[in-house]
C-alpha cells in the first residue's frame, strides 16, 4: 500500500510573514488524504525541516511544529530532515521498505523546493512517486507567482519523475 508523506507542513512555513498561495485549500486537501489514507490503513509520514543548533529552524523551535490545522492522531511517523529531498540523511526509504509500500504520495511544502527534491528522489530509490498536483504549495518569487510554480512543477513532474493525481482521484 503506498504512503502518505506531507512535508514541511510547519508553523514557520505556512504561518510566515510570506503566506503561501492557496493555503486554506491546501489545508483541506491535505486533511481530506489523512483520512483517506487512515480509512485505507496506510502509512502516514510528517517531515519537519530544521537547521543547525543556533538557527531560527532548530530542532525544537517553534517555527518547525507542524501546523495544528492538520487533523493528526498521534499515531503518524512524524520525522526531521535537514535537506530538501526528505529521503537525505532520514530512515524513510528504510521505513518505507519496512511497511512494503511500494510508492508514496507527496504533499505538502515547497512546491519548488522539498516537493519537488523528494518526487524526483523517491523514483531514483525504487519508490513510485505520487505528486497531489492540488496538495502542494509554495510562495511567490521575485521571479513567479506561487500559482505559476505550482503549475510549472506539475507539469515538469509528470511522467519521468512522478505521476501527478488530483487529491479527489487518489485512492490509496
Amino acid at each position: 500500500m503506498y504512503a502518505l508523506l506531507i512535508l514541511d507542513m510547519q508553523v514557520g512555513l505556512f504561518h510566515g510573514p510570506d503566506k503561501p498561495w492557496a493555503g486554506e485549500a491546501l489545508l483541506n486537501t491535505l486533511n481530506s488524504l489523512l483520512s483517506k489514507a487512515r480509512k485505507a490503513g496506510a502509512p502516514v509520514f510528517l517531515a519537519r525541516h530544521v537547521g543547525p543548533p543556533g538557527s531560527p529552524i532548530e530542532s525544537g523551535s517553534p517555527l518547525t511544529q507542524l501546523v495544528q490545522e492538520l487533523l493528526l492522531q498521534g499515531d503518524e511517523v512524524v520525522f526531521e530532515k535537514s535537506r530538501p529531498n526528505a529521503f537525505a540523511m532520514t530512515d524513510l526509504a528504510d521505513r518505507l521498505k519496512a511497511c512494503g509500500s511500494p510508492g508514496v504520495v507527496i504533499a505538502g511544502m515547497k512546491t519548488q523546493y522539498c516537493v519537488d527534491s523528494t518526487c524526483r528522489a523517491a523514483r531514483d530509490l525504487g519508490f513510485d512517486a505520487v505528486l497531489i498536483a492540488d496538495g502542494h504549495t509554495c510562495t511567490d518569487t521575485p521571479a513567479l507567482k506561487a500559482e505559476n510554480i505550482v503549475a510549472h512543477h506539475n507539469a515538469t513532474l509528470a511522467g519521468p519523475f512522478c505521476r501527478v493525481v488530483h487529491a479527489e482521484n487518489w485512492h490509496f
